[in-house]
């Protein structure tokens, strides 16, 4: 029998995609959003976890990131994705948050995460060292020989704009990326001028 594991982690986040600002996936001015703007969306997600744990597994302080493919005109567009995990964390910490950012624990990342709520393609798990910055306006991360991405200033528009992963009943920013960059296996791109978001988030299950 398998026993459901009660989890909770808060903090900041924030992303860069190959979309061009304001990303087509958000909600804007409380209207839903539609394709993504090249029909195939590349990107890299990044969490900062202030607080949480799961079980008797303290989470905070961790860094977590992954980058992401999908094309819209797959059926079921389904995501191909690496999940990065802080080489500074523990093997109790890894499976947690393994565990958390794969959907295993259900809970709120089954509302929040599409590669949870999709037939979706894990590629790999990586303990890595993350540099990450989520000061706002100016966040950055780097995964050295795999990731890059650097925030170049927020998106000048003044639209109201909220996005699935961190949850649309909390307020976020829309952003603009000097630097989006992926070269891992099967995730290979780079651009600059694309969109970013940032927000806080807070899940539980």
């Amino acid at each position: 029998m398998t026993v459901a594991t009660a989890w909770h982690v808060r903090g900041s986040y924030f992303e860069s995609c190959n979309c061009d600002a304001i990303c087509p996936c958000r909600r804007v001015d409380g209207v839903a959003g539609g394709r993504s703007t090249h029909g195939i969306c590349v990107g890299v997600l990044t969490w900062l976890i202030e607080e949480g744990a799961a079980g008797g597994t303290d989470l905070a302080g961790q860094a977590v990131a992954m980058a992401i493919r999908y094309d819209d005109d797959e059926p079921g567009s389904p995501w191909s994705w690496i999940l990065y995990l802080d080489e500074r964390g523990s093997a109790e910490q890894h499976d947690a948050l393994e565990a958390i950012f794969t959907g295993r624990l259900g809970g709120d990342a089954l509302e929040h995460f599409p590669w949870a709520w999709k037939a979706s393609e894990l590629l790999a798990v990586r303990p890595v060292a993350i540099e990450l910055d989520h000061t706002p306006r100016r966040q950055w991360l780097r995964i050295r020989d795999h990731v890059a991405v650097r925030i170049r200033d927020r998106y000048p528009g003044a639209e109201t704009v909220s996005c699935v992963i961190p949850g649309h009943e909390r307020g976020g920013e829309e952003l603009v990326a000097d630097e989006l960059r992926v070269d891992d296996g099967p995730l290979v791109f780079e651009v600059s001028g694309t969109c970013g978001y940032a927000a806080t988030f807070d899940y539980s299950g």
